[in-house]
């Protein structure tokens, strides 16, 4: 079990502490795009089948963030590219991404959040 600490995640029981959040977003002509992976996953690629999915820290990196703030960008974003178990659990548990929309690649998950 992990609690967020002034910003930071803390092992409670003695078992590994749970990956940072990274937070990165932008502004662009279509509206706020927001990118949100688990710290751990950055800079490595997943397949499934055919595809992969490459976290680039180009398109991802950006500061660490706890929970309530990745959930502040969601609501206000038009965009989102989610990565990683944490980052994507914390998504779905709020109501903000439905469980039969994330994908699976090499056991991460993603999902995209898109608001029309």
């Amino acid at each position: 079990m992990a609690a967020l600490v002034n910003g930071t995640t803390k092992t409670l029981s003695g078992s590994d502490p749970m990956p940072e959040l990274l937070l990165n977003e932008r502004d662009t002509a279509k509206g706020r795009l927001v990118s949100v992976c688990d710290a751990d996953v950055l800079g490595e690629e997943f397949e499934r089948g055919e595809v992969s999915l490459s976290i680039d820290p180009a398109f991802y990196d950006g500061p660490t963030a706890d929970p309530q703030a990745v959930l502040d960008s969601l609501v206000r974003c038009d965009v989102a590219n989610l990565v990683g178990n944490r980052a994507v659990g914390l998504a779905v548990e709020q109501g903000l991404v439905r469980e039969e929309s994330v994908l699976e690649f090499d056991g991460t998950r993603h999902a995209q959040l898109l608001r029309m």
